[in-house]
């Protein structure tokens, strides 16, 4: 069975178990193959229980926390509505092509509409194939504001 809590960032438990899945996520090819810095480490809580925008949620099987989303509200001035970004996918290895992920999505899915959110909106990489699949069946797509002026692009710059 698959219980999906929504992070208590004091919670010392859930704490340390969004932070075993992180770190896992950053280590891993598609997380960018690097661990968490221990500044990260060490301040990642503290800073989200701080933001009231900050949202995530917790997969659990059984006691073994096995997935992870990492959320965060925007704003639309074309809708002048509230969005939520989805910043951070992650299941555990073992534990993957089980539909946790999906899980999880519906869930949030389920309190942004809730909240009166306009979108949902999320980051993929181009070569993540399985990430892709996933969201597109849950109704994930490009996007674009007309075809003929082409997908939207994420693009940044490092401060």
């Amino acid at each position: 069975m698959l219980d999906i809590i929504q992070v208590d960032y004091c919670n010392q438990r859930q704490a340390q178990d969004l932070l075993l899945l992180l770190d896992a996520y950053a280590r891993d090819p598609m997380g960018g193959g690097q661990a968490l810095s221990a500044y990260t480490r060490q301040n990642l809580l503290t800073k989200l229980a701080e933001r009231e925008d900050a949202l995530s949620l917790l997969a659990y099987k059984g006691n073994r926390a096995v997935g992870l989303v990492n959320a965060f509200e925007g704003f639309s001035t074309f809708q002048c509505r509230p969005l939520l970004n989805i910043h951070d996918v992650c299941v555990d290895k073992p534990y993957r092509r089980q539909g946790i992920a999906s899980a999880m999505l519906r869930q949030i899915e389920l309190i942004a509409r809730e909240r009166c959110y306009c979108k949902l909106t999320l980051e993929v990489l181009q070569a993540n194939e399985a990430a892709k699949r996933a969201y597109q069946g849950l109704g994930f797509k490009a996007y674009e504001l007309d075809p003929q002026k082409g997908q939207a692009l994420f693009w940044e710059k490092a401060l």
